[in-house]
């Protein structure tokens, strides 16, 4: 007897990709267009049955990848599962909440931008990376850690005498620890006396550091994995 042929999933092909882009696209967009108030009065109803349909088709193929899966349970909790059910969720909540005292459950409509990595190569491709290089990147985000609370630590040393009332604690600190190194510097906490400031120069440059350091992981993973798919 001959086995079984898997289920072709007729989603892989071209056509249902771009309609399945563009849905998403359209979808975004009608999620801004609703942030306008006189719009959202005067197209409500349009809104509505353009997100129905819109929901109906994200449904649709939500049931059809679950009906084409070999293994069901594993897609259901796969990423791109969780990221097709919550594309819908916050459609079929609005039956059960009153999503005008509850509007933050309408961003779940945000994660449709996340299907997009689904069908677009360049997507695929940086989640390799991602994967690929995950140990460094965790190594990084440790690291990046400790700098950020030395950094407290250090101008809390040098600014708490001088000024207790902006730098009271290590905990302020963090803030100003946090837009320093990331280079934002928004102005509301800086040094005054001379060691303040030639700590903040310091992590500054250390800051231009550790923006370069996951972005060169990043790249170099993203150029072996193009390298191995040609």
């Amino acid at each position: 007897m001959s086995a079984e042929r898997p289920k072709e999933n007729i989603l892989e092909r071209p056509v249902f990709i771009w309609l399945i882009s563009l849905l998403i696209i359209l979808s975004m967009l009608l999620f801004s267009l609703e942030t306008i108030p006189a719009l959202e009065a005067e197209f409500s109803t349009l809104f509505y049955w353009s997100e129905l349909i819109i929901v109906l088709v994200f449904t649709a193929e939500y049931l059809y990848r679950l009906y084409v899966a070999e293994n069901k349970i594993k897609y259901i909790f796969s990423f791109y599962s969780i990221i097709d059910l919550l594309a819908i969720l916050p459609f079929y909540l609005a039956f059960a909440v009153n999503l005008n005292n509850l509007r933050a459950i309408r961003l779940l409509r945000l994660f449709r931008l996340l299907k997009l990595a689904r069908y677009i190569s360049a997507f695929k491709r940086f989640q390799y990376a991602l994967s690929d290089s995950k140990e460094e990147l965790f190594v990084f985000l440790t690291a990046s850690m400790i700098i950020v609370y030395l950094s407290a630590v250090g101008i809390y040393h040098f600014e708490h005498p001088v000024q207790p009332e902006i730098f009271n604690s290590i905990f302020d600190c963090l803030w100003w620890a946090v837009i320093t190194l990331t280079t934002v510097g928004y102005g509301d906490m800086y040094p005054v006396t001379l060691g303040g400031r030639l700590f903040t120069f310091i992590i500054l440059l250390v800051g231009i550091g550790l923006i370069a350091v996951p972005t060169s992981i990043i790249t170099s993973a993203l150029t072996s994995i193009r390298k191995e798919q040609n």
